[in-house]
């Protein structure tokens, strides 16, 4: 299953500079990094979890914070955690994770897990279920009203907070300002751009598109087709509204994208200025080196795109409540990183995240980049965060690219998908 983006939406949210007090990097092994309660204070930390602490009396309690960071993020992340050591009564040790996933469901249960760790909202309900969250309703100072409304959605589950929002993301239209002035507002519009460009034959193609479950799902959406709805655990992948979106897909998009389905390639053709557009999220800005416009998707004949939409979260680890000036740590770090405008400025400004703080959101201070994202995720469809959608995600992934190949028709292939989930959820 192509979890390539679905992966990356939980490493893609940081802030401060690396060898900062009070953090510690994990190398891509997966090595190193001390888990559970082995804080020494907010003190620079090795990979064996020993430390030193600046101060005689050390904080009032010290709580770990896993994430799982690329370089730019990551020296965001440790600024800020730098900032809150040097200022609160609180510190965090924060350790940055290859693996998070293999590495918390192994550390939790046996009690040598982080008090806090960042991901994605798609993880709650899974992990929930799994014992791994410590709801924290009801222990927070910080009211769920000061972020937006699908940011209050994705921090509960079944009514309980897990955690709480750090920024959305989604794809939208990216568009190289060199070779497009204005984007398109309807496909028609950007067929006649992509058909002025395209020609596989000098390596120019019209679109950069990784076809998967996530990145198309704004053209599922767009005709009020969908895969998965929570209530009822009703699945739409043959419906006709949702068979319509996919061939939004294949009959007016995936013809002017490279013929390969994998992320990379797909990603090169914008990156070397061999395409005007690409079908791409805030993950991706940073790796441009010409000027980049976004826009929301533009829209098929009598429909609207609506994104997937993910928001990153800080969650509360299952044992944080064992030592109760940890967990105050914890807590105090969480709404403290969640709601301090300067760090998430930042984050918009230095990486293109969206900030789901309501006073930020949709701010004509934030970066044009980030505005268009913004508009995109407003208009977006959030990842529903029940267990069920994991077993969703691959045998849709595998319908889809049957069809991109013509190895089956889009009816046959969306049947044998709900086939397949009905099986596995059995």
């Amino acid at each position: 299953m192509a979890w390539k983006r679905r992966k990356l939406l939980g490493a893609l949210a940081g802030t401060g500079a690396v060898g900062m007090a009070g953090c510690v990097s994990v190398d891509d092994s997966g090595d190193g990094g001390s888990g559970g309660s082995g804080g020494s204070g907010g003190g620079a930390t090795d990979e064996s979890g020993s430390g030193s602490s600046d101060g005689e009396s050390g904080p009032a309690g010290e709580a770990e914070f896993w994430y799982e960071l690329q370089e730019g993020e990551l020296q965001l992340m440790e600024d800020a955690i730098a900032d809150y050591n040097g200022s609160a009564d609180y510190a965090v040790e924060g350790v940055n994770i290859a693996e998070m996933q293999d590495r918390l469901t192994s550390s939790i249960p046996t009690g040598e897990g982080p008090e806090l760790f960042m991901w994605a909202h798609d993880w709650a309900g899974d992990f929930a279920d799994s014992g791994f969250l410590s709801a924290q309703t009801g222990e927070l100072d910080v009211d769920l009203g000061t972020y937006t409304e699908a940011a209050q959605g994705a921090a509960q589950f079944q009514g309980e907070t897990y955690g709480l929002p750090v920024s959305a993301e989604t794809v939208a239209l990216l568009y190289n300002k060199e070779m497009v002035d204005e984007p398109p507002e309807t496909i028609e519009e950007m067929k006649s751009i992509m058909e002025e460009h395209h020609d596989p034959a000098n390596n120019q193609y019209g679109l950069s598109y990784n076809i998967d479950a996530y990145f198309i799902s704004g053209y599922v959406h767009a005709f009020d087709g969908f895969y998965y709805r929570t209530d009822g655990h009703e699945l739409g992948l043959t419906n006709e509204e949702t068979l319509r979106g996919l061939r939004v897909i294949t009959e007016d998009l995936w013809p002017y994208a490279p013929n390969d389905t994998e992320y990379e390639p797909q990603v090169a053709v914008f990156h070397e200025g061999n395409a005007p557009f690409a079908v791409n999220g805030p993950w991706e800005l940073g790796n441009v080196d010409f000027d980049v416009g976004v826009a929301e998707l533009p829209a098929p004949e009598g429909g609207t795109p609506a994104p997937y939409s993910g928001i990153q979260m800080v969650y509360f680890a299952d044992g944080i409540e064992e030592d109760p000036d940890r967990a105050a740590a914890g807590r105090d770090f969480a709404q403290w990183y969640t709601t301090n405008t300067d760090v998430l400025q930042e984050l918009a400004e230095e990486q293109g995240f969206i900030p789901v703080l309501d006073e930020l959101a949709g701010s004509e201070d934030l970066p044009e980049a980030v505005q268009g994202f913004s508009a995109s995720a407003a208009a977006g469809t959030p990842m529903p965060a029940h267990p069920r959608m994991n077993d969703v995600w691959s045998p849709t992934e595998d319908a889809i690219l049957n069809v991109l190949t013509g190895e089956v028709d889009p009816e046959e292939a969306m049947a044998e998908a709900e086939s397949r989930i009905r099986e596995n959820w059995e």
